[in-house]
């Protein structure tokens, strides 16, 4: 009884299936729609294609931009540095002939 009621359902299943999808099949409308998709695809991948490149050469740009504002910081780091070495190698010295001539005075 209970191998009836399962071929039952697969028989009632297979009909639901076929009534649903028409039974005719595959057609040549299908085909031309499935053409017609492909080639809408197709563009749509190449739009999207271009559209990365765009983005690859904006993010190039952008490290470019930022190589160019690094060295600019270090060259200003570096000439701040020496400045205030410089500055502070000008006063030791100068201060210091200014003591010696201090103590040679009294």
């Amino acid at each position: 009884m209970r191998r009836l009621w399962v071929l039952f359902f697969l028989l009632w299943y297979g009909f639901a299936v076929s009534a649903l999808a028409g039974g005719e099949g595959f057609t040549r409308e299908d085909r031309e729609r499935l053409l017609r998709l492909e080639a809408t695809l197709r563009v749509f991948m190449e739009q999207v294609d271009k559209r990365f490149e765009q983005v690859n050469q904006q993010f190039e740009q952008l490290f470019t931009f930022l190589w160019i504002i690094t060295g600019i910081f270090t060259a200003l780091v570096v000439a701040v540095i020496g400045f205030a070495y410089w500055d502070r190698r000008t006063i030791i010295r100068r201060a210091r002939e200014e003591a010696v001539e201090e103590v040679e005075r009294m």
